[in-house]
């Protein structure tokens, strides 16, 4: 098989795992694969070059739209929906026991989610408020 098709086979299936993720990091190396593809079916046939020109993109890529998305999210209005689940009900899929993450369900998403009470299976749970990859509940008390 030619190394034109790998890259494209390599950036399809990065394009597809972003697809899963949203994090656009995997799309730009994905754009990388496909500057590699183009490089090798048209420029040149050494896997070095190749590498290289997918590397720039992906560097170039990276270094541009950290700036532009640090913008949009300092610029005025803007509300990232993970931070309006601070709030809301959830259920808890995994146990939370001892301090331990488990796992609750908000909405139609799954989270890592630590409390400071042992909730079972099944609960009802509020949650408090959002960390990097765990949200911290509590148990539902209703509308007090």
């Amino acid at each position: 098989m030619e190394l034109w098709a790998i890259w494209l086979i390599i950036a399809g299936v990065l394009l597809v795992v972003e697809m899963l993720t949203l994090t656009f990091y995997l799309l730009w190396v994905a754009i990388g694969a496909v500057v590699a593809s183009a490089v090798a079916l048209f420029v040149s046939e050494s896997f070095i070059w190749q590498v290289l020109a997918g590397s720039v993109v992906v560097l170039v890529l990276t270094l541009f739209t950290k700036r532009i998305t640090r913008y949009f999210k300092t610029s005025k209005g803007f509300k990232d929906a993970v931070d309006e689940l601070q709030g809301k009900q959830g259920i808890v899929v995994e146990p939370i026991i001892d301090g331990k993450p488990g796992i609750v369900k908000v909405g139609s998403e799954t989270w890592s989610a630590v409390a400071e009470e042992s909730l079972g299976k099944g609960e009802t749970v509020e949650v408090l408020e959002r960390g990097s990859a765990l949200l911290k509940v509590t148990k539902w008390r209703g509308d007090v």
